[in-house]
């Protein structure tokens, strides 16, 4: 896949690139409903016997077109969305970076400047498409500023089992809700974010449960506090474990809380300090608690230990 980022204003002409079929959206979380949008323009650009692409954009339109500064967070970064995409067997990914001069682009600029110059044949974007200054253009407004250039194909919104619309907003409400054991049927997956092994007190150490202390990508959406049976990719390998998200005081100021993520996986022993490791999310076992002692501590942890383990058992992933 060849990965494309584009600075507005731009000076791409049509012969840079050969007639492509476009999937347009931003794409946050490359869900079910993501996926049945590019692989529409994938069987279409087979069809038509030319490539098949992308458009996103970065950063989030929030961040530019929000009233302060807004850091936002992702259920897909960036260089997850890339992979997500590739994976999906897409031959061309344009990044758009959104800028308040790109955002001011009329519905009729957009289609001519990012659209037509990069040589696009066919459009497909899900219903509730939008683009130009402040979302004019619609699909249905789509043909008339294609100037007959190029056709279109809009996709019906995907809805799962439980009749809820797939989008990128309910999975962000799940991962808040710690319901994360309900996002495969809008993602296709378990959800996933990734860190970093850094050293942290070794408390659980001196109580039988070594655990990992994971330093987030800060991109990532974290799950709401609470225990989970989680997933860790380590070097290469998928190992089963619980993990506690907690605020601890700080050392430097005990009126302070700082976030923690600790993982503690099941028949493992080594060391992975500086390792960098994925944490997939599987199921959420209980809230966030506080405990009189360390006896209740230990024992709490064992019970979650064997629920972990119990759940692993019931769903062979």
């Amino acid at each position: 896949m060849k990965v494309i980022t584009i600075h507005h204003p731009h000076s791409y002409q049509k012969d840079d690139f050969p007639p492509l079929v476009m999937a347009l959206g931003y794409f946050d979380g490359v869900h079910l409903g993501h996926q049945k949008v590019m692989n529409t323009a994938i069987s279409i650009a087979k069809e038509k016997n030319i490539q098949s692409a992308v458009m996103t954009f970065d950063p989030h339109p929030s961040v530019v077109l929000g009233h302060k500064h807004k850091h936002i967070e992702y259920i897909t970064p960036l260089q997850e969305k890339i992979n997500l995409v590739e994976s999906l067997g897409i031959d061309y990914l344009f990044i758009v970076r959104f800028t308040s001069d790109f955002a001011h682009l009329l519905p009729q600029e957009f289609v001519d400047d990012y659209l037509i110059r990069l040589n696009v044949q066919h459009v497909v974007a899900g219903f509730d498409y939008s683009y130009g200054r402040l979302g004019k253009g619609k699909m249905d407004t789509m043909p008339f500023h294609s100037r007959h250039v190029f056709t279109q194909t809009t996709v019906e919104k995907l809805v799962n089992e439980e009749d809820e619309k797939v989008s990128s907003s309910l999975i962000r409400e799940k991962i808040a809700n710690g319901e994360v054991d309900r996002i495969p049927s809008l993602l296709g997956r378990f959800y996933r974010t990734d860190g970093t092994v850094v050293h942290g007190d070794k408390r659980g150490r001196k109580i039988g449960f070594p655990t990992a202390n994971i330093e987030m990508n800060d991109d990532f959406l974290i799950p709401k506090n609470g225990v989970y049976a989680v997933r860790m990719l380590v070097n290469n390998e998928w190992e089963n474990g619980v993990c506690n998200i907690g605020y601890k005081p700080t050392f430097k100021n005990p009126d302070e809380f700082s976030l923690t993520i600790e993982v503690h996986l099941f028949d493992f022993d080594r060391s992975i300090y500086g390792e960098e490791v994925v944490i997939q999310w599987h199921k959420r076992l209980r809230a966030e608690e506080k405990f009189n002692g360390i006896d209740e501590l230990i024992a709490q942890i064992g019970m979650d230990k064997e629920k972990a383990i119990q759940y692993f058992e019931n769903h062979h992933v």
